[in-house]
């Protein structure tokens, strides 16, 4: 196209190419958010017309399929509306003009719900039902009455429900069971589904229960009984009485709806319920007897009321019923430690125990008429052995022609009677003297041996005899006793002989008691000899005879005194025990009492060898060789006193005097009193003369006139010093002269007076000491004197302490001291001031606490209350040394030097004013700037705090106003466009960026320095999600784990940010990838992300995560179901992990024995077929014939990390193999303890062990006593275990369980070791090691009471499958161990008829499989393929398991290399009755060679083609085919090597089934 205007042209334009659609008229689509309006809501609706534009839309509605459509909106442009109501909606769409339409839409129906809820309701409402009731399921609607509506249900178990809102079950089945909802619907509209009901149909009918809360009504009262059926309601209840167990029942109750009644009657009762119409009943409830307790009473007597019992003796025990009389009473007893008490009136013990001790009742039934339960009648049997009689005498001696009472007793007991005995002696035999006497005491006048018993009860019951008593009898003469010779004072040494003479006594043999005052052993003699004697041997004594059973009587005492001998006394003459070289002294022996005897004395001085025998020595000129000890003694007749005590003197120089001085100081101060004195050591009590000289200056000695040991200076002067020295005489002898002491004449000192504490300056109400020392007086007892202050002071002492400090204290102080009469100078005086409590102010103008460079400040000290005073002032600037003495200090221009602190003191007289509190002048100010967060909240703001410190915000002195900046470039001043103004000092912000602020005051503005900036966020909206990959619970040490940042909506980039707990921290990335975890890496992580392209963007902190790191390796718990199974059955191992759903992949291995060590080893594990990692935690082994051990362990993640090997376990196989048996004798499982047990292995190979598996899990290698083929054992409970036969070869079988009953009193359970063939007949019986038959059994099987009577046996006389388990029993309340019994079922025999049928199936099935596999390459649809994994084994393994999700298979293959077609024929019959096995399974084995290339192979592979043919009677069956092929591997080739699955197999099932009805 082009135009023109006259002479001008355009250009021709671009082309505009217009392409008109070939197609048909398009239609309008029209879709709906939901097909189902809410209550109250709306459903979008979308109308469009794919791949063009420009449209309109036009909507119609119709209420019915049948009605015609209505316009609703018409040339809409929005191609989504919202509707409200249900029907049948349209659209199309409509452009250009005339207006082009497209085709209508389908229709689009919607529903509208309907806002009521449907309820389901029972009538009657109960949810327990019982089969034969009838119920009736109801919907009802809620405001939806008077309109037509339909039902529809979900019940569990129908699917035809009915229609209407009634479901009447006429006789409910337990298949009614499940649950119940509906909802209905009437035109468009729908309700909800109501909420289910359950309905529970139980098959049983129900038992009711009958409790008494007491099984005996009290007399006068009465019992409630009460009617259950547990867990359903709406029952009513009948009751009935039977008078006896052969009577009928009367109804006493008739359809009561109370469960309970009252009743005052004995009897036995029993109830039923019933409830609905017509009335469905329950059993009969158990019966139940209830006593009534009448107003007799019993009582339990013992026949002979004794206090205690003995072990042995025969006691009767009565029960007594009062008002009883005229009834046939049968009696209850209970006593302690018996299981049958006595059913009689009488209880009779014939010999009873300690263990009959306890409380005994008793009570009587007549009928149905009980008593009460007797008061309890305490019996105690004395644990102590057989009692003992006691004899007592009332005197041991009878006295002459008197008698003696014996008494006999048995202590805290009654109803003796005694027996009495007597002997002449030890030797002689008792003779009875009374017999049963019920006097306990008797009197004798023989003398003898006396002893008693006891004896109570019929048969009489004895007492021990009693101690044997003796009993002298006196005769009348009296011995008495003499001494030879005939002193009765004896001294130490001498020999004295002591003797009891008898008048009238002589030619008896008599036999003599002795009673010495000190010997506790007397000889029995006559004659008592003392040959030496010593001070014990004194005292008195007595005796007396003893002949046969008399004696006499004790003799007079005779009293022996033992003197010692005297001992001499050494005295000296002068009594000086020092002697002084010269002296003369004399030495004298005096004894005591020696009047009258002629003494001769012997010596014993220390250096002398002669010594004179009168009694003095003396020595005339005493020297140091006379000093020493002395001692002597005397001697009359032959008798020498002791030697006396030692006296020693020593023989000396004359002793040397000492000068002393009191008071003992060497200076004396002129006028003082001072005593000279001389002093002798070691010359004490002597009577001295002394001599007196003095060593006077220029002049020498010179003697004074002195005589006593003082001399006497009363007011010492200048002559008096010098040195002074004494000596002493005694007798013509004198000392040597004294050391020489000097004495000093001084003036005396001056004090001096300090303060403590020693500051001159002291704060009033202080405490302070002035103290006055003397220098050089240190050890002198001073009184001393003071003056000063403004007091008059009275104290004596060297300190003066004021206690609270005034200011009257304030002045000059000094003192003075005397010692004896004399007094020292004053002291200079020192001045104590004091300081006021008046404390000055420093104070500054202007009035700014902190003043800055350049300012003008004025320092003023102010002394408050000093007003008046003449005060001069004191100052203390940190860098001035000559401060002004006035009270202001003004500084022109401040600068830095200025800064530092200031303060002031006043001073009046001798007191100071305190110190003023410092003032500081600071230099420059820095603003501070705080943020009450870090980030901007999404719509939200921070609060920003400007101060400058010390200033307080609320101080209205500091004067200060703020200025606020943020960086946009540079930092900018902010108005009121940017921010809100709080208040001074403080604004609102809502976007993010760098801010700081400063300070100002006064009139020429005097700015702070700015203070730090303070970054600001803005939190964006996007949320933060922390996740774990994995995201299982726990994590184990060494796995994998990564930690991951997501930040979902838009496309931003982040930079992110990390915060955790754990040790390791995580880098600033949004992943964290743990490659080897540990505990270290447990905590808890948070992260957020900030915008790279604007920094001061970020998200908020996402929520925490929680990472737990186990360091406890897992290990599995490997379960094999079951432990012991028959030969061929299926073994079920299952692998349990600690959180098991989290990713776990499951490892099988068998567990081969290190025949070495006989341990298992991990390197010795097998995997098994199809083991390696599989998903599911159980894995099947079929046609587990052996025994045989098993081990799993698991493995997750990427790199995989694997728990260690869980425990083996083992599955055994108690199958006899072909090759070999283990026969067990005796033939049972359960044995005794020390039994004797063998075990012997018999088969083909010639060589056979036992083995043995005990209880703790060990693998014994050989059996500890081994004859052959032979174990024995002696058994013990370590003995406990499997046992099986191991050939040379190694081969493992036929495999048993020995139990050893560790209990010596508990019964063992008698079963067969073997198998027992299916149909065969086998008996259990329970035995104890005492008996071997018992009888009252309990058998269980499986935990389940199957037996219970006297037959003592269980029989089972054809045993089938359902027979095999646990079987355990028990008698007298003590069980059994378990044991398995294993059943073996026997195989049905092939017959030519069932294998002809096998063939032709087989031919058929290859005809069929050729036929699909035609039909499946011709077809263009995909065939359904199936995985069937295969593996090769050695030429020694025989199973290959192919395994699929939904069905496991297992076929027998030849060996490796051929191609094989399993045909399998499996005939399913009826399975309603819950089994799952299959009867009969046929296979037919076709074998194809392969006649193409020879091709190497990595290894022999199987090509097999399966069919496998299912009839069964299934109510929907389907005939169906399917091909499998399986997947094949990924290999490498290599050339001129083709794939492990180049052939292939090929699988097909037919299943047959009929349709419902045939």
């Amino acid at each position: 196209m082009s135009g023109s205007s006259d002479y001008l042209l355009t250009g021709w334009s671009d082309a505009f190419r217009l392409t008109v659609s070939s197609a048909s008229k398009p239609r309008a689509t029209l879709t709906a958010h939901s097909s189902v309006i809410p209550a109250g809501g709306s459903v979008t609706l979308s109308c469009s017309v794919e791949g063009s534009a420009g449209w309109k839309f036009d909507w119609f509605r119709r209420d019915s399929v049948s009605s015609k459509a209505q316009l609703m909106r018409g040339n809409e442009a929005n191609r989504v509306i919202s509707v409200s109501q249900g029907g049948l909606y349209h659209c199309r769409g409509g452009r250009g003009d005339p207006v082009y339409y497209t085709e209508d839409s389908s229709d689009v129906t919607v529903v509208e719900t309907f806002p009521s809820k449907p309820t389901v309701t029972l009538q009657p409402s109960w949810t327990q039902i019982y089969s034969g009731e009838t119920v009736t399921v109801r919907c009802e609607i809620q405001g939806g009455e008077g309109a037509q509506w339909t039902y529809e249900w979900r019940a569990a178990k129908l699917n035809t429900p009915p229609t209407s809102n009634e479901y009447r079950i006429i006789r409910a089945t337990e298949s009614d069971s499940g649950g119940y909802s509906c909802r209905g619907r009437r035109d468009y509209f729908f309700s909800e589904w109501s909420d289910i009901i359950t309905l529970t149909v139980s098959s049983s009918k129900p038992r009711v229960t009958l409790t008494a809360h007491s099984s005996i009504i009290p007399a006068g009262g009465s019992v409630t009984l009460s009617c259950s059926v547990e867990g359903s309601a709406g029952w009513k209840f009948d009751w009935f009485r039977r008078d006896s167990q052969f009577s009928g029942g009367q109804k006493i109750g008739a359809g009561t709806s109370e469960h309970t009644i009252s009743i005052s009657e004995g009897g036995i009762y029993y109830c039923r319920g019933g409830r609905g119409d017509p009335v469905f009943s329950t059993e009969d409830s158990a019966p139940v007897t209830i006593q009534k307790q009448g107003e007799v009473l019993a009582a339990v007597k013992l026949q002979h009321s004794w206090s205690q019992i003995f072990t042995g003796e025969t006691i009767t025990l009565r029960c007594e019923i009062q008002g009883g009389e005229g009834k046939v009473w049968k009696y209850e007893w209970t006593a302690p430690n018996t299981n049958s008490p006595p059913t009689s009136s009488e209880y009779r013990i014939s010999r009873v125990s300690v263990s009959h001790s306890g409380d005994y009742r008793c009570r009587g039934s007549s009928d149905y008429l009980l008593t009460g339960w007797s008061d309890a009648f305490r019996l105690t049997v004395s644990s102590a052995s057989k009692p003992r009689a006691t004899l007592t005498a009332q005197s041991s001696v009878i006295p002459a022609g008197g008698s003696v009472t014996l008494s006999c007793s048995v202590e805290g007991s009654a109803g003796w009677k005694f027996d009495w005995f007597r002997r002449d002696s030890v030797s002689s035999k008792a003779q009875l003297m009374r017999g049963n006497e019920a006097n306990r005491v008797i009197s004798v006048s023989q003398g003898g041996l006396y002893h008693c018993r006891g004896g109570r009860g019929d048969p009489v019951y004895y007492t021990e005899d009693s101690s044997d008593v003796t009993v002298t009898e006196t005769l009348p003469s009296k011995p008495t006793v003499t001494l030879q010779p005939s002193w009765t004072q004896i001294y130490s040494g001498e020999t004295v002989t002591v003797r009891c003479e008898i008048q009238g006594g002589e030619g008896a043999q008599w036999t003599y008691e002795w009673r010495p005052a000190k010997l506790h052993t007397p000889p029995t003699s006559r004659e008592y000899t003392i040959n030496s004697a010593t001070e014990s041997d004194g005292g008195g004594y007595s005796c007396w005879g003893r002949r046969s059973s008399s004696r006499t009587e004790w003799s007079e005492l005779i009293t022996m005194t033992i003197l010692f001998p005297i001992k001499p006394t050494v005295t000296l003459q002068p009594s000086w025990t020092q002697i002084y070289s010269g002296e003369t002294v004399t030495v004298r022996c005096e004894i005591q009492r020696r009047e009258g005897a002629q003494w001769t004395y012997e010596w014993r001085p220390t250096k002398l060898n002669t010594p004179p025998t009168s009694s003095e020595y003396k020595i005339i000129r005493a020297t140091e060789s006379d000093g020493g000890g002395y001692s002597c003694r005397g001697k009359r007749s032959s008798s020498w006193t002791e030697w006396s005590d030692m006296i020693t003197f020593r023989v000396l120089s004359p002793p040397k005097p000492t000068v002393t001085l009191q008071p003992s100081w060497t200076q004396i101060y002129r006028g003082e009193t001072v005593t000279v004195r001389c002093e002798i050591h070691g010359g004490e009590g002597v009577q001295w003369t002394y001599e007196w000289r003095r060593n006077e200056w220029r002049q020498g000695w010179v003697k004074l006139h002195e005589t006593s040991s003082e001399y006497t200076i009363s007011r010492a002067t200048w002559s008096d010093r010098g040195g002074y020295s004494c000596r002493g005489r005694r007798g013509s002898s004198w000392t040597d002269w004294s050391d020489i002491i000097t004495m000093t004449i001084l003036s005396p000192p001056k004090p001096t007076v300090t303060l403590q504490p020693s500051w001159t300056q002291i704060n009033i109400g202080e405490t302070v000491t002035v103290r006055c020392v003397i220098q050089g007086g240190e050890r002198a007892r001073w009184t001393y004197e003071w003056r000063g202050g403004q007091k008059n002071i009275h104290e004596t002492s060297s300190e003066y302490r004021i206690s609270r400090l005034t200011e009257s204290d304030g002045g000059e102080y000094s003192c003075r001291a005397t010692r004896s009469s004399s007094w020292t100078e004053w002291s200079v005086s020192t001045t104590l001031r004091v300081t006021v409590h008046i404390k000055p102010t420093v104070t500054l103008q202007p009035p700014w606490p902190q003043i800055y460079s350049g300012e003008t400040v004025t320092v003023r000290c102010e002394i408050q209350g000093g007003e008046g005073a003449q005060w001069t002032y004191e100052w203390r600037p940190v860098k001035l040394n000559t401060p002004p003495t006035s009270n202001e200090y003004r500084i022109i221009t401040v600068t830095k030097s200025d800064s530092g602190g200031y303060s002031c003191r006043g001073k009046r007289s001798f007191s100071w004013t305190k110190w003023s509190d410092t003032l500081t002048v600071l230099s420059k100010p820095k603003a501070e700037l705080r943020a009450d967060r870090t980030a901007v909240p999404v719509g939200g703001s921070v609060t920003l705090t400007c101060s400058v410190n010390p200033s307080s915000s609320s101080s209205s002195s500091s004067g200060w106003k703020y200025y606020w900046y943020r960086y946009d470039r540079y930092y900018k001043l902010l108005t009121l466009r940017d921010a809100v103004f709080l208040s001074n000092g403080q604004i609102s912000v809502s976007e993010g960026g760098y801010y700081r602020c400063r300070g100002g005051r006064g009139e020429h503005v005097y700015y702070t320095e700015d203070s730090e900036s303070v970054r600001i966020d803005t939190t964006v909206s996007n949320r933060p999600v922390v996740t774990l990959y994995p995201n299982w619970s726990e994590i184990y040490r060494g796995e994998t784990i990564t930690v991951r940042c997501e930040i979902h909506g838009g496309d931003t980039e982040w930079d992110y940010e990390w915060e955790t707990n754990s040790i390791r921290k995580p880098p600033n990335q949004n992943e964290y990838r743990i490659r080897s975890a540990s505990s270290s890496n447990s905590g808890n992580y948070r992260c957020k992300g900030r915008m790279k392209s604007s920094q001061h963007n970020t998200t908020e902190w996402s929520d925490s995560v929680t990472l737990t790191v186990s360091d406890n390796k897992p290990r599995p718990v490997l379960t094999v179901s079951p432990s012991w199974l028959s030969p061929g059955a299926s073994v079920t191992l299952n692998c349990e992990v600690e959180h098991q759903s989290a990713g776990w992949s499951f490892y099988w291995y068998k567990a081969v024995p290190d025949l070495k060590t006989y341990n298992y080893k991990s390197s010795s594990y097998e995997l098994l077929p199809d083991g390696n990692g599989t998903a599911q935690d159980s894995y099947i082994i079929h046609g587990q014939t052996h025994t045989a051990g098993y081990v799993c362990r698991a493995g997750r993640g990427d790199p995989e990390y694997h728990t260690d090997h869980s425990q083996p376990k083992f599955v055994w196989s108690a199958d006899v193999h072909s090759a070999a048996s283990l026969t067990v004798s005796p033939d049972r499982v359960q044995h005794f303890t020390s039994d004797s047990v063998s075990l012997t292995c018999e088969g083909n190979f010639t060589e056979w062990r036992v083995r043995k598996f005990s209880e703790d899990g060990r693998l014994y290698s050989d059996c500890r006593r081994m004859t052959g083929s032979t174990c024995n054992i002696n058994t013990s409970k370590s003995d406990t275990g499997v046992y099986w036969c191991e050939s040379g070869s190694g081969e493992f079988i036929s495999a048993v369980n020995i139990t050893v009953q560790n209990d010596g009193n508990g019964p063992i359970l008698v079963s067969p070791v073997h198998p027992v063939t299916e149909g065969a007949s086998v008996s259990l019986s329970c035995s104890l090691k005492t008996q071997k038959i018992l009888s009252n059994v309990f058998f269980y099987h499986n935990d389940k009471l199957i037996q219970n009577d006297t037959r003592g046996e269980l029989k089972i006389s054809a045993v089938s499958k359902s027979d095999e388990g646990f079987y355990k029993c028990q008698s007298s309340g003590r069980e059994s161990a378990q044991s398995w019994m294993s059943v073996k079922v026997t195989g049905h025999s092939s017959s030519p008829v069932w294998l002809m049928v096998g063939l032709v199936c087989g031919v058929s099935l290859i005809i069929i499989l050729l036929l699909l596999l035609y039909r499946c390459r011709q077809s263009k649809y995909s065939c359904f393929t199936r995985s069937i994994q295969s593996e090769s084994h050695s030429p020694g393994s025989s199973t290959n398991h192919g395994v699929n999700q939904d069905e496991t298979h297992e076929y027998n293959s030849l060996h490796p290399g051929t191609n094989h077609i399993y045909d399998s024929v499996t005939l399913v019959e009826d399975n309603r009755n819950g089994s799952d096995e299959h009867q009969d399974v046929t296979y037919a084995l076709t074998e194809f060679k392969n006649f193409g290339k020879k091709r190497k192979h990595h290894k022999p592979e199987q090509s097999a083609v399966y069919s496998e043919v299912k009839t069964g009677a299934a109510e929907d069956s389907l005939m169906y085919a399917e091909v499998k092929r399986p997947k094949k591997e990924k290999a490498k080739k290599k050339a001129g090597k083709s794939s492990p699955a180049a052939d292939a197999a090929v699988y097909s099932e037919v299943t047959l089934g009929s349709f419902p009805g045939q």
